[in-house]
């Protein structure tokens, strides 16, 4: 059996495979379970849902698979047809709603595809939250309605719109406007086409938009890794651009290709939208455990500082809401301005990273070679979570005398490297990251807590 994956943020699997509209329905009707047993409806009466999808072929009968069952739980469904990740949940506030659920699997291959669970905080469930929704279903409860209960899905075309006016909102348009930037932008045939050739526009760009029709059909692989994005770093060097940009299918994520056509990786740009946001209000930014500690030599450039949290999204932005952080996210592109959706958002990052190079007048490469250069490495290995659990304990053992954070896992600094150990929460293996000045000393340190961890599982 292919595999059915369910977490925090909710289920992925296999079109054609675990993904099948009985298990989508099941799982729609779990939420609506969840919803009616812990929750109550903001306007009394009836539960509200927003469902957005991103552009994917299979995307139409996961969504209408989906609204089925909640329409069928007596829901309310608001159907925002193919719309980014971060715009259903900037919706779910906007429209009053009670929940958000998104049709998509991220940055998976096309074969791939999903729903992600949103809660009325707009921001993915807890842990404890999840837990409960699996539960559910697991046992197969549904709540199914009379006819007299029913509510009429809706729709609503209002999220692209929306979610471009609260970008502008927050930069400086003519003083990014006047640049002329040219940029490219490698949409992946996703769900931010629109929103993304919009806001640039908007903001004055020359726009070159590879891959721009919403159709699903990836041109490559969809994760904006750099073996992946080989097309789109030689047409900014044809191009003779600014800059290139990459988002994945939901566009919740973001990868940068400097001005030479080299990729800078997804880690910078959570790191170039706090330089620039920390330089006009210092004070703190979040990121979990697994980011680059370039961030916090912005901060320190800044006399800002930073929140380290648990792996997950709505670890960074509880932290961020906590320490009322202007600015966050996660070093998998995912740049977080709460003030616009507590979320990670492409387009926060595009017009962040533009604002940051109108207002210095530096190109990519220049803002990059002023911020020390790490070099990550990242493993992962099969390993049942309680074997996890034991090697994470012999390594605080061993690592005692330095500075460590168990938050997730383990995480060992020493003056300019470190390395997060934790199981990991979707799947039977064992993450171990490091990252330091160079590639041999971050292979040195992973191989150093590798050591242990063998030593304790009998490897």
């Amino acid at each position: 059996m292919e595999a059915l994956m369910i977490g925090v943020s909710g289920m992925r699997g296999t079109i054609g495979g675990s993904l099948t509209p009985v298990t989508i329905g099941r799982m729609a009707a779990a939420f609506a379970v969840w919803l009616k047993r812990y929750e109550k409806p903001a306007n009394g009466t009836h539960f509200k849902v927003v469902v957005g999808r991103d552009s994917r072929p299979s995307g139409c009968w996961v969504r209408d698979a989906a609204i089925a069952s909640l329409t069928a739980s007596g829901i309310e469904v608001i159907d925002l047809d193919v719309v980014t990740t971060p715009g259903v949940a900037m919706m779910v506030k906007y429209l009053s709603a009670d929940a958000g659920m998104v049709v998509t699997a991220s940055h998976n291959p096309i074969q791939w595809n999903g729903l992600k669970l949103l809660t009325r905080e707009q921001m993915a469930p807890s842990p404890e939250q999840a837990a409960q929704i699996k539960a559910i279903y697991e046992a197969g409860e549904a709540d199914f309605v009379r006819v007299q209960q029913l509510v009429q899905p809706k729709k609503n075309s209002e999220t692209h719109a929306l979610h471009i006016k609260r970008v502008l909102d927050h930069v400086d348009v003519l003083g990014i406007s006047t640049k002329r930037f040219k940029v490219v932008v490698d949409s992946v045939n996703g769900a931010g086409c629109v929103t993304s050739a919009t806001l640039l526009s908007k903001l004055g760009c020359q726009v070159v938009h590879m891959f721009n029709t919403p159709d699903g059909q990836f041109p490559h692989e969809p994760e904006p890794t750099e073996a992946n994005l080989t097309q789109l770093a030689a047409e900014v060097k044809r191009q003779k651009a600014s800059v290139g940009f990459a988002q994945d299918p939901d566009a919740d994520r973001l990868a940068i290709v400097d001005e030479n056509g080299r990729y800078i990786g997804e880690e910078y740009s959570v790191v170039l939208a706090a330089h620039y946001i920390l330089s006009k209000k210092p004070g703190v930014t979040a990121a979990n455990l697994s980011s680059s500690r370039m961030l916090d030599d912005v901060a320190a450039m800044h006399n800002s500082r930073v929140v380290r949290t648990p792996v997950g999204e709505v670890n960074v932005v509880l932290a961020m809401m906590r320490e009322n952080a202007p600015i966050g996210g996660e070093g998998n592109g995912g740049v977080i301005d709460t003030r616009i959706v507590p979320g990670r958002d492409s387009l926060v990052g595009m017009a962040y990273v533009l604002q940051l190079m109108a207002a210095t007048g530096k190109s990519i490469s220049q803002l990059v070679n002023e911020i020390p250069r790490y070099e990550i490495v990242k493993t992962k290995f099969e390993c049942r979570r309680e074997d996890a659990n034991r090697a994470v304990e012999a390594l605080k053992v061993e690592f005692a005398k330095e500075k460590v954070d168990v938050q997730d896992g383990i995480r060992i600094d020493w003056e300019k490297s470190w390395v997060h150990a934790r199981p990991s929460n979707t799947e039977p293996i064992m993450r171990i990251i490091a990252e330091a000045p160079t590639r041999a000393e971050a292979d040195a340190r992973i191989a150093e807590c590798q050591a242990v961890v063998y030593r304790v599982l009998g490897k």
